[in-house]
């Protein structure tokens, strides 16, 4: 995978003065929903939690569509590019999580790694040819390459950019598993244990979906129903779920979103030149174009109009040296509402990713053919590591800084940028529900039956 990159005439920088105010909201905001905290919401079979990367999303989101003091496109731009750089501190707080525990990847089986293909690639197999069917359009490729948990939305953004259509179907997934995965997992999960025609460890192997809580969940009903295996099938769960993080990364990057997007390809070869033709509801706007065709032929007339669709359809750029202060700032300020008070180790902690993500931007520029997102998490995981002398005093360090507190502020942002893809969003409304649930299921059925046969090859 190659970093994106775009035409300069597509870009167009942004004042400080006009990123400051914008940056001033996300705290707000972050701050506000991290002191929230989360909803437990109990439904009867289970319960729908809402934790506060979820109500920044949507409080960023309603900010962004209120008509008292519109946000303009710039500024809404200029949060879509925040967050570019926020899933790079994401994505090296989660390296930080996997270097400790490579040496259980290093120790584990053949099943548990050949099983994996599930997870990874029956989303691609059921999922995305029902969201062509549902035409959901280019969002179909980032809704369906994976479950779309965090990593999903750095790979995403590194490739098509945080204000393309394949990025905002990684979002509509993300806020569907997260307030609906788990509950859902637990109801099928329950109903294959019951079939008892599984072996417990490969379902257990399945509950590894890359989501923590999604795992939990899994595993709880699994055990329900083998009460005599719980710590097997716990422990297979939890080696499971970091194969699925450790993994997901590479996978993702080097074959599922590449795959998607060349499944995609195919399945929608026969409506390219209509949709060429007649774009898609909401590309438009979600792209923030000019009316598609120009007003006259006059020379000058057409000149401006061109011009305004540029600057319309124009990515916002931010300086390194303005959005990382920035995201510090949010991010010590949510990590310290999360650990409930200030400690200097969390300063310690973000100028440790901070200097991982520059680190990881040098060599994916020094090498031109290895992303930044590849070299963040397999420099930060080997840092992290048993193997790496200072890795206790760097984890001490990373540690204190929630992984969910910058989950929240990439989502803050998210929502603050969504005003402009209200149309797109409606567009796909609906779909994402019928879309998730054949995901989730694609891609815990899949990691079974797979599991089921190499256990069987490998007992």
């Amino acid at each position: 995978m190659t970093t994106r990159t775009a035409p300069p005439e597509t870009e167009l920088k942004q004042p400080p003065s006009r990123t400051l105010p914008i940056a001033a909201l996300a705290l707000v905001i972050t701050l506000v929903v991290q002191f929230i905290g989360q909803l437990d919401i109990n439904v009867g079979v289970g319960s729908v939690i809402v934790f506060p990367m979820v109500w920044g999303l949507l409080l960023g989101l309603l900010v962004s569509v209120q008509k008292v003091k519109p946000l303009g496109l710039n500024v809404q731009k200029a949060a879509a590019a925040l967050v570019g750089v926020a899933v790079m501190l994401l994505v090296a707080r989660l390296a930080f999580n996997i270097g400790p525990s490579l040496p259980t990847l290093v120790d584990a089986g053949p099943a548990l790694l050949l099983q994996e293909i599930g997870h990874l690639l029956g989303t691609v197999a059921l999922a995305l040819p029902l969201a062509v069917l549902l035409r959901m359009g280019k969002a179909t490729v980032g809704a369906t390459f994976s479950l779309d948990r965090e990593p999903s939305f750095a790979m995403v953004s590194e490739k098509y950019g945080p204000d393309s259509d394949q990025y905002r179907g990684v979002l509509a997934m993300y806020v569907f598993g997260t307030l609906f995965g788990a509950l859902f997992i637990t109801l099928l999960t329950s109903f294959v244990a019951n079939w008892h025609i599984f072996d417990p460890l490969a379902m257990a192997m399945g509950a590894g979906v890359g989501s923590g809580s999604m795992m939990a969940a899994s595993s709880a009903s699994i055990v329900a129903a083998h009460p005599g295996d719980q710590e097997a099938i716990l422990g297979m769960a939890a080696v499971s779920n970091l194969i699925t993080t450790v993994l997901g990364v590479y996978v993702g990057i080097y074959i599922a979103l590449p795959l998607a997007d060349r499944f995609y390809r195919v399945l929608t070869r026969r409506r390219a030149a209509p949709e060429a033709a007649s774009p898609e509801p909401g590309a438009a706007v979600s792209a923030g174009a000019a009316p598609a065709a120009a007003p006259t032929d006059d020379l000058a007339a057409n000149r401006a109009f061109r011009e305004q669709a540029e600057r319309a359809s124009a990515e916002v750029k931010l300086p390194l040296w303005l959005s990382l202060p920035v995201l510090t700032v949010l991010g010590i300020g949510s990590a310290s509402v999360a650990a409930t008070s200030f400690s200097w180790r969390i300063v310690g902690g973000y100028a440790v990713l901070l200097a991982l993500v520059l680190l990881g931007l040098a060599l994916a520029k020094a090498s031109r053919k290895i992303s930044a997102i590849v070299w963040i998490t397999t420099v930060g995981a080997y840092l992290s590591s048993p193997w790496f002398f200072a890795a206790d005093a760097l984890n001490s360090l990373v540690n204190s800084v929630d992984f969910l507190s910058i989950a929240t502020i990439m989502l803050t942002l998210a929502g603050l940028s969504l005003g402009k893809d209200i149309p797109l969003l409606r567009r796909i409304g609906w779909k994402i529900i019928p879309v998730g649930l054949v995901a989730i299921t694609a891609s815990f059925l899949l990691s079974v039956v797979i599991a089921e046969f190499t256990l069987g090859l490998w007992s």
